[in-house]
């Protein structure tokens, strides 16, 4: 696997951080084929900016980032035009913060703050080295530092209100640092994974003072996190699912002896999650050919099969308008998953050319991401961006760039 050589901005005396009590000397990211999107993540309605602050005023429009070979991309969500061209050097992820404004980037310092609606990469820095998962619940954006097992929480609305200095935090420490993530509830517990830097085990349960009140290590390799229906939460194992419900966990077997769920696309009002799944130890490249869905009443899960001849990766799977699951597939159609019967609908909507999966993870390959009853894909073959009307599968704007895209987020304005 590639290391992951993340460059930060030019550094500027204005730069604010938060102090972390260790630092680990590492600027390679230790992911593996992580997901980003808004869609893997479990992600409530962003607050609105306060009209009535000026400073606010021009947050008004969603906006598309896109990360490319030296930089960022940031469009407007409407027209799909360039807005933006911020120069950054290395391979940088984005994710929303939460706010339907601010975008983070991870860079090698930490968590830095991309404002879209400036647009700039702003001075606004967290500590965090080797920085992974961003999970937005609730009220609350949860920042996870790989190189220190630290999980940083802040009040989302807050970054809106900062100016040039961070938002107040919480850090909860991990027992020891690994590529993690964490998710706070909103009845104040917080869940967070298991692991060192040889491997990952489970999730443990803390309440609102933090005390450990359960846990789970039967949970190999934990990866991806999502809050369903009524807060129930899951996690992807290598062997399975892994779920939190009021105060209890459950593990959910996989079908086949490996079955490895890596990512969970959910819907906090359906109580059945999607996950990514791989029944191959020895797979190579990183198309995928199934998904799971996971029943977190009954604790049950289905395995189902793509349409023949049709993959997908971790950066094509969203949720969508009806709790349904879109899914991107290689032969360049949207195909829509209708978890509730776990069968694939006869609807599939051509929007971009066949394409074959990526050499490594990190490679530009076709990108999926979802606001409301509009789906964004990417298609580095063409550098191209394109909207896609849910409700008719029409594509309605077209982009073409300079830069392959590799990673997007959207924001709602």
């Amino acid at each position: 696997m590639k290391t992951n050589p993340l460059a930060p901005s030019a550094a500027s005396p204005l730069r604010r951080r938060l102090p972390l009590a260790a630092l680990v000397a590492t600027t390679a990211l230790l992911l593996s084929a992580c997901a980003s999107s808004p869609a893997s993540t479990s992600d409530s309605t962003a607050p609105s900016p306060d009209a009535s602050d000026s400073s606010n005023e021009s947050s008004a429009s969603a906006r598309v980032a896109l990360t490319y070979d030296g930089g960022i991309y940031v469009l407007d969500a409407e027209s799909l035009e360039l807005i933006a061209d911020l120069p950054l050097e290395g391979f940088n992820r984005l994710n929303p913060a939460g706010d339907g404004r601010n975008v983070m980037i991870s860079t090698t310092e930490g968590f830095q703050v991309l404002d879209t609606a400036t647009p700039e990469i702003t001075d606004l820095v967290f500590d965090a080295p080797t920085p992974g998962h961003v999970v937005r619940h609730g009220d609350k954006t949860i920042l996870f530092s790989d190189g220190t097992g630290d999980a940083i929480i802040y009040e989302t609305a807050d970054l809106l209100d900062s100016g040039d200095e961070l938002p107040v935090t919480e850090i909860v420490a991990s027992e020891a640092a690994h590529h993690g993530v964490a998710i706070a509830l909103e009845d104040g517990t917080f869940l967070s994974t298991l692991g060192t830097s040889e491997g990952r085990t489970g999730v443990r349960a803390l309440d609102s003072e933090r005390t450990e009140i359960a846990r789970n290590e039967e949970c190999p390799s934990v990866h991806g996190e999502g809050a369903a229906q009524n807060e129930i939460a899951v996690f992807g194992c290598s062997d399975g699912v892994l779920v939190y419900d009021n105060g209890e966990f459950t593990k959910i077997q996989a079908a086949d002896t490996y079955g490895r769920t890596g990512n969970e696309y959910v819907s906090e009002t359906s109580p059945l999650t999607v996950g990514d799944y791989n029944a191959d130890p020895d797979s190579e490249g990183y198309l995928l050919t199934q998904l799971v869905v996971t029943d977190t009443v009954a604790k049950t899960s289905t395995v189902v099969d793509m349409p023949a001849g049709v993959g997908y990766t971790w950066r094509d799977v969203a949720r969508g308008p009806e709790d349904l699951a879109w899914v991107l597939g290689s032969d360049g159609s949207l195909h829509v998953l209708d978890p509730a019967t776990g069968d694939f609908t006869d609807e599939s909507y051509p929007v971009i050319s066949e394409w074959e999966g990526p050499v490594e993870w990190q490679d530009a390959h076709p990108a999926l991401t979802i606001l409301g009853d509009t789906a964004y894909v990417t298609e580095p073959a063409t550098n191209s961006i394109h909207k896609v009307d849910l409700t008719t599968g029409e594509v309605v704007a077209t982009t073409q760039l300079d830069g392959a895209p590799i990673e997007i987020a959207v924001v709602t304005g």
